[in-house]
Order: structure tokens, then sequence, then C-alpha cells
């Protein structure tokens, strides 16, 4: 089987191991040894083990990154820089993408890009999470606006206790947020509870009264 035939048999932007051999199988006698073989000529990229995505020559539209970051490490939801990102609530063009998880933090560095992740509590996972999905990648997980704001919020150490005030100068000039739908206040406050943050529960308070 032809990489090429591979390639439109899994479109996906990030596959595993077992994927690959169900597909493989039927047609090839050492499957092991062609999955190796297709590493070792740069065709297949290993992302980490058992897990794999296509060179670029094979390539015909970018790899989901998000796909990639909920694939790598489970459960998790893609949030905080990349998320803000992705929904143009901050200028920055962000590299790393960052995700929350209910397990340890963990750091992959990968030929496609660095994906981190952070640990909340179960309490505070549970919040705030959208579901994308289209007929190629399937399912992906990443945090509503509300819950990218407040993971980043939550976990930027140096900005201490703000008052509304500093908050509107801390989103307008520190991150130069830009919001193009309203923020929905109520989740901030049900995050803000479940974090036990005085910020978040500055920001909904923010949010809740227009000043953004």
């Amino acid at each position: 089987m032809k990489t090429i035939e591979i390639k439109n048999a899994l479109p996906l932007s990030v596959f595993s191991h077992e994927m690959l051999y169900a597909l493989l199988e039927k047609s090839v006698s050492n499957v092991n040894d062609k999955i190796s073989n297709l590493v070792k000529s740069g065709e297949l990229v290993r992302l980490k083990k058992g897990f794999y995505t296509f060179s670029k020559a094979y390539l015909t539209k970018p790899i989901d990154l998000i796909s990639v970051a909920n694939t790598l490490y489970t459960p998790s939801y893609v949030s905080f820089d990349y998320a803000l990102s992705y929904y143009r609530m901050i200028p920055e063009r962000v590299s790393e993408i960052t995700s929350a998880t209910s397990k340890n933090e963990k750091l992959f560095e990968t030929p496609v890009g660095r994906f981190s992740y952070k640990k909340v509590s179960l309490k505070v996972y549970s919040l705030g999470i959208d579901w994308l999905y289209d007929d190629v990648e399937g399912g992906r997980f990443i945090a509503t606006p509300e819950k990218a704001l407040c993971d980043k919020i939550r976990y930027d150490r140096g900005i201490g206790t703000l008052t509304q005030g500093a908050m509107v100068d801390y989103l307008k000039y520190d991150l130069r947020l830009e919001i193009a739908k309203p923020l929905d206040a109520g989740l901030i406050e049900e995050i803000a509870i479940a974090y036990r943050s005085r910020n978040l529960k500055t920001l909904s308070q923010v949010v809740e009264k227009g000043k953004l």
C-alpha cells in the first residue's frame, strides 16, 4: 500500500498505531516493520509513542493542532493563550499549544509543535468547554472564550489581586484583549467560584457592568 493511499484512507491530523495497523494488516505481511520504515523514511512523523501524523509532503491542509493537543494527552481541552488567539481575542500569534487537564502537568516537544498541559481541579475542568466537530477530524475540545480567559488570568501568577479598574487595564493593555461577542458574566462567575479566585470574581463584575 502506497503512502498516498494510506494518507487518503487516514485523512486525520493525528492517528494511532492501532488505526494504522488495522488499515495495513490486510495488505502488508509485517505491519510493524512497514510503520517503522515509514517513520525512518520521513513519510510518517512520530508525535509520541503510538501516535503519528504525515510529513508535509503529504499534507493537503495544515495539521489541526487542537486535534493533536487533545490526542496527545487525555482528558484535556485547549485553552489559555492558544484558545484566546484562536478566538482572535488577543493579537499575538501563539506557537505553544497549552491545554488544561484534570491529570498531572505534562509537556510534549514534537516535530509539529510544543504542547503543554496545566492541571486544574475536576470542578473547574467541567465548566466552559466547547465541542468542535467536522467530518474529517471528528470532535475536539476547546475552552469557551470565557473559560480560556479565566484559565489565563488564574495562572498569571504575577498580576496580584486586581481591583475592577486594574482588571480593565490588565485586559486592555497587558493582554490587549479584543472582544467581538459579549462574554457570559454568569459563566465567568461559576468558574470564579470553582477556582475560588478573587480576580475571576472581579472579572465577572467587570463583564456584568459592560466595562470592556
